[in-house]
C-alpha cells in the first residue's frame, strides 16, 4: 500500500465535489478544477473526506496511487487558497510591467519581450524587478513560470536574467589573462 496514497484527504466545507468513474471535479471560492483519474485508481468520498484506493497491485497502479492523492491535494489547495510562483529579474535596466493580461519585459533585447497569460492565470509585477504568477492549477502556474523564465534564463557569468525567487545561480569565473 502506498504510504502517501492511503492517507485520507480532509475536505473544507466551502468545496463542492463531484466524482464520476473517470473524473473528479472540484469547485471552491478561487475557481473550478477537473482531473481525470489515473489508471488503476478510484476515489471515494465519505464523512471524513476523500479516500484514494486502487483496483489491483500492478506496478503502474501502485505508482499512480500516491500520485493521484497528491494531485487531489493540490486541487484542494488550488480551489481554496490558490497557488503562486515568484520570479526575479536581475540585470541593469531589466524591468517588467503588466497591462491587463500582457506582461511586457525589457531584457536587453532590441525589442521588448511580451508574454500573454493564459486563461486562469493572473500575472502581477509589484516591483519592476519582480513577477508574481497566481492561479488555481498548480501545473499551469509552474508551466507559465517556466515559459517566462525561458525568455531570458540567468547566465552563469554575471547572473543576469529571469530566475525563480530564491534560486541560486552557480557563477563561473570569467576569462583570465595569462602572462
Amino acid at each position: 500500500m502506498s504510504r502517501i496514497g492511503k492517507i485520507p484527504l480532509a475536505l473544507p466545507k466551502e468545496i463542492k465535489i463531484s466524482i464520476t468513474p473517470t473524473t473528479v471535479n472540484m469547485e471552491g471560492p478561487k475557481g473550478k478544477l477537473s482531473i481525470g483519474l489515473l489508471y488503476g485508481t478510484k476515489v471515494e468520498q465519505n464523512e471524513k473526506g476523500l479516500n484514494v484506493s486502487r483496483y489491483n497491485d500492478t506496478k503502474q497502479a501502485r505508482a499512480n496511487h500516491g500520485t493521484m492523492r497528491a494531485l487531489l491535494k493540490n486541487m484542494i489547495v488550488g480551489v481554496t487558497k490558490g497557488h503562486s510562483k515568484d520570479l526575479e529579474i536581475q540585470g541593469l535596466g531589466f524591468r517588467a510591467a503588466v497591462t491587463g493580461q500582457k506582461l511586457t519585459m525589457n531584457l536587453g533585447f532590441s525589442h521588448p519581450a511580451e508574454f500573454v497569460a493564459p486563461a486562469g492565470i493572473k500575472i502581477a509585477a509589484p516591483k519592476p524587478t519582480e513577477i508574481k504568477i497566481e492561479g488555481t492549477d498548480n501545473i499551469l502556474v509552474g508551466l507559465v513560470a517556466s515559459q517566462i523564465r525561458a525568455i531570458k534564463p540567468p547566465e552563469p557569468y554575471k547572473g543576469k536574467g529571469i530566475r525563480y525567487a530564491g534560486e541560486v545561480v552557480k557563477r563561473k569565473q570569467g576569462k583570465s589573462v595569462t602572462k
